[in-house]
């Protein structure tokens, strides 16, 4: 186990790099800033350097919302948002829990993003070891991405979120989501992965939920529908 100061006290910090990043993005993007009372306790659990994309998210941020806060990619965590560790089930003592599918972010909609481990192939996992992943709610199933961590943030920023949500945008959702907690998302009926709302997705009716009841009912719904299990999607 290293320590939190070999962790935190590297020659080059990514930090500095992802902030501008961050302020340069044309989307909206806001920095959550991390509770005081823990600094550096996702970092130490996670066991990544803050010279990594990762690391410093988790070490620097509480959180950072996207995008009006469609995308709330979690941090070391605050008040508003569950730390990475938290999300991964990595409360406990440090090393007892290397998930083999790291949950990174979750949409307004309970779609879910992650970064595989390096026993995901032996499960199974689609992509590969490394690669980012997303749990789609209209097709319910994991989607490889063609990028790690580092390149996904690029790509992020870089301004891709529309295209990416092309087929789960209706008009006027800006207004919809942003005044949303970032624990709450949208509920949509009929149901995101049913033939009418991909028919007309702006006829659907939708409302706030947490979007822990969104993960959660998206895991239920691939049981009730005989679609693989999706695997952990993260303790929001």
């Amino acid at each position: 186990m290293r320590e939190l100061s070999e962790l935190s006290g590297v020659e080059s910090p990514a930090w500095p790099e992802l902030s501008r990043m961050c302020a340069d993005s044309p989307l909206d993007v806001r920095v959550l800033p991390p509770a005081p009372e823990h600094p550096g306790r996702c970092l130490l659990r996670l066991q990544v350097s803050a010279g990594s994309y990762l690391g410093a998210v988790a070490l620097e941020s509480g959180g950072i919302l996207v995008d009006g806060g469609w995308l709330r990619i979690h941090g070391g965590g605050c008040a508003d948002l569950p730390g990475l560790d938290q999300v991964n089930g990595m409360t406990g003592e440090i090393g007892s829990v290397r998930p083999a599918r790291m949950v990174v972010a979750h949409d307004v909609l309970g779609g879910v993003f992650a970064v595989n481990g390096p026993e995901s192939a032996g499960l199974g996992y689609p992509g590969a070891p490394g690669e980012m992943v997303y749990f789609a709610p209209d097709s319910l199933e994991w989607e490889p991405m063609e990028a790690g961590y580092s390149g996904w943030w690029t790509w992020l920023l870089a301004g891709h979120l529309g295209f990416f949500y092309e087929t789960l945008r209706w008009p006027g959702w800006r207004a919809e989501t942003a005044d949303l907690h970032p624990s709450t998302g949208l509920a949509v009926y009929p149901f995101l992965w049913s033939e009418e709302a991909q028919a007309d997705l702006a006829a659907t009716t939708r409302g706030p939920a947490p979007v822990a009841e969104l993960v959660g009912a998206n895991r239920e719904f691939c049981t009730s529908l005989g679609v693989a299990d999706p695997g952990p999607l993260g303790a929001f």
